[in-house]
C-alpha cells in the first residue's frame, strides 16, 4: 500500500469539512520560523516520516515561540527516525486538548467490506485499545454501494458513551473519514488522536492514509510516486525498480532496499526470489549462512526473460554486495529457462565479478541450468545453476563456499558495451528494441536465429533473418522478449543480435555512484 504522509491526508481532511490544526508543512528551519510567526501561538513541530511513535525518537516538538520553533527545527531536518531522513515537518498551533478519540477505517478481508472502528478512548494503537476498554470500542461494516449514512456513524459514537453535540461532531468527522476512503481508494485511514479542546470543537490531530498499490494511477493528485508500503522513503533504485513494474503488465516484479549502508565483506547479498513462501525459505537459508540480505526482490508470475534481466540489472547496481543468490518456489508454473536468460544477458553485460548461485527448480528446470551453466562458463566470477530437487540449504551452503574462496579480479570488468551495426534491421518489441546486423548475418552459416525463436516471428529473407510479422504486431507484444535469439547468436551463430532493454534512470546513478 502506499502511503500519505501526515500534512498530505491532512489536507484531504481539511477538503471533506474536518477540522485539523491550523498549520502547514515546512521544508527549512527558516519556513518553520515564519509559519510560527504567521500563526502567533505555541506550536507543534512534526516530522514527516511513515512511521508510529514519533515522539519517542524525538520527532514531535513544541515551541513557545518563532524563535524556539526555529531552534529545534534545525534538530529536526537531518533527523534520522527508523530510516526516514527528516525533509518535511509538519508546523501547526499547539491543541488545548481536553479528551482523546480514535477512529480509522481498514478493509476487513474476512468480511470483504470496509469496517470502521470508533473508540472514545485515544492516544495508543487500536489493538491497545481493544485490549484495554473493549466497552468504549465500535465497530461496524460500511455497505459500499450505500456508504456511511450520517444516522449511522452517530449510532457507533453513542455505544462508546459520548451523546449531545460531542456526538453529531464525531459522526460527521466519520462520514466524512468514509468519503475520503472511498473516492480515493484507501486501504486504511486512520485518525489517531481525534481530540476535543477546551471549547469543544473536535479536530484531527494526526491522519494516517495509505492507498491501494492498483488504484494509485487514477489518483495522479496525491503525487505517489511509488505505490509500495514501505518503511523508509523509496531509495532511487526502488523508483526505478517500481517504474518497470508500472509500465510492464507481465509477471510481477518487486524490489525493496533493505540496507544500502555497507560495503564489500561485510557478507551482504543480492536476493532474487520468486513466490513468496518458497522466497522466504529461501532467505532463511542464506541467513543460516551468515549472509545478510540486501534486497528483497520477487519476480513470478511468468514474467518475461526481459523483466528478470532488469531485476538482475537493478539488483547488480547495488554497491557492496558479496554474492547472488535466485532461489524462490522449487515447484514454480513458469517456463525456467526464461529466467535464465534473463540473468544470462544481465551477468553478461554486467561481466559479473561476484559470485551466484540460481536456483531454477520448475518447468523446464533442465533447460534453465543448461542455458545458465553454458552461457556464463566465461564469465569472472563464478555461476553456479541448481533445480527443485536441490534444496535452498544446499544452494546458500555453496554461495558460502564459493564468497569464501573467490577472489575478485584487482581490477573490475567493464560491463559490455552495446555493439554497432554496419547494416542494422531493427524492430521495437513491447518495451524494447531488436537489432541485427544484416552484415554479419550474411556470413553466418547456421542461421540459429531462427531455430531459437519460439514463437516463430523471424524468418530468412534470403541470407538475412527478418521479421515474419509485422512491425506493429512485434511492438504490441508478439515478440516475448524471450531473448533467446540473441544468446544464441553470440554463441552459436554471427554475433550479429542484439536487443536493447533500457532502465530509465540506472545509468545516472551509476554516473553519480561509479563503484556500484
Amino acid at each position: 500500500m502506499a502511503r500519505l504522509y501526515e500534512y498530505q491526508g491532512k489536507e484531504l481532511l481539511k477538503q471533506f469539512k474536518i477540522p485539523v490544526p491550523a498549520g502547514r508543512v515546512a521544508s527549512s528551519a527558516g519556513e518553520v520560523r515564519a509559519i510560527a510567526e504567521e500563526l502567533g501561538r505555541s506550536v507543534v513541530l512534526k516530522a514527516q516520516v511513515w512511521t508510529t511513535r514519533r515522539a519517542s525518537m524525538g520527532g514531535i516538538q513544541f515551541a513557545d515561540s518563532p524563535a524556539e520553533a526555529h531552534e529545534k527545527a534545525k534538530d529536526l531536518f537531518g533527523l534520522v527516525v527508523k530510516g526516514f531522513r527528516v525533509e518535511k515537518v509538519l508546523v501547526e498551533e499547539k491543541l488545548a486538548i481536553k479528551q482523546e478519540f480514535y477512529t480509522g477505517i481498514i478493509i476487513d478481508d474476512t468480511s470483504k467490506m470496509p469496517l470502521i472502528l470508533f473508540s472514545s478512548v485515544g492516544g495508543t494503537g487500536i489493538e491497545e485499545i481493544a485490549k484495554t476498554h473493549p466497552d468504549r470500542l465500535a465497530r461496524m461494516s460500511i455497505d459500499s454501494l450505500t456508504g456511511l449514512r450520517d444516522y449511522q456513524a452517530r449510532n457507533l459514537v453513542r455505544r462508546t458513551g459520548l451523546h449531545g453535540k460531542l456526538q453529531f461532531q464525531i459522526g460527521s468527522v466519520l462520514v466524512g473519514l468514509w468519503q475520503i476512503a472511498r473516492k480515493y481508494d484507501a486501504r486504511a485511514a486512520e485518525i489517531n488522536p481525534l481530540v476535543m479542546v477546551k471549547d469543544g470543537t473536535v479536530y484531527a490531530a494526526d491522519c494516517r492514509l495509505t492507498i491501494d498499490d492498483y488504484a494509485v494511477y487514477r489518483h495522479q493528485e496525491l503525487g505517489i510516486e511509488v505505490a509500495r508500503e514501505f518503511d523508509h522513503p523509496p531509495t532511487e533504485l526502488e523508483k526505478i525498480a517500481y517504474n518497470i513494474e508500472k509500465n510492464d503488465y507481465r509477471g510481477t516484479f518487486y524490489f525493496i532496499q533493505l540496507e544500502q549502508n555497507f560495503k564489500k565483506g561485510d557478507n551482504y547479498i543480492g536476493f532474487h526470489g520468486a513466490g513468496g513462501g518458497g522466497s522466504m525459505m529461501s532467505m532463511d537459508a542464506v541467513n543460516k549462512q551468515g549472509f545478510k540480505i540486501a534486497n528483497f526482490t520477487d519476480t513470478s508470475g511468468n514474467p518475461p526473460a526481459s523483466k528478470v534481466y532488469r531485476a538482475a540489472k537493478i539488483i547488480l547496481s547495488q554497491k557492496g554486495i558479496d554474492g547472488y543468490f535466485a532461489s524462490g518456489s522449487g515447484v514454480a508454473s513458469q517456463e525456467q529457462f526464461h529466467s535464465a536468460r534473463g540473468l544470462v544477458k544481465a551477468f553478461r553485460e554486467e561481466q559479473i565479478s561476484i559470485p551466484a548461485v540460481i536456483r531454477l527448480g520448475g518447468n523446464e528446470e533442465d533447460l534453465a541450468v543448461e542455458i545458465l551453466t553454458k552461457y556464463t562458463r566465461d564469465l569472472p566470477a563464478p555461476v553456479e545453476g541448481y533445480k527443485k530437487d536441490d534444496s535452498a540449504d544446499y544452494c546458500a551452503g555453496r554461495l558460502r563456499t564459493l564468497v569464501d574462496h573467490y577472489r575478485e579480479p584487482a581490477v573490475k570488468p567493464e560491463p559490455r558495451k552495446r555493439p554497432g551495426a554496419e547494416k542494422p534491421y531493427t524492430f521495437q518489441t513491447l518495451t524494447g528494441r531488436v537489432t541485427f546486423d544484416h552484415a554479419k548475418c550474411e556470413s553466418c552459416e547456421s542461421k540459429i536465429c531462427i531455430q531459437a525463436c519460439q514463437p516463430g516471428i523471424l524468418k530468412l529473407d534470403g541470407d538475412v533473418p527478418v521479421l515474419a510479422i509485422t512491425r506493429e504486431t512485434a511492438e504490441k507484444g508478439k515478440c516475448i522478449e524471450c531473448l533467446a535469439c540473441e544468446l544464441a547468436c553470440e554463441f552459436e551463430g554471427g554475433r550479429a543480435a542484439y536487443i536493447d532493454l533500457p532502465i530509465p534512470g540506472l545509468e545516472a546513478i551509476r554516473f553519480l555512484n561509479p563503484e556500484a
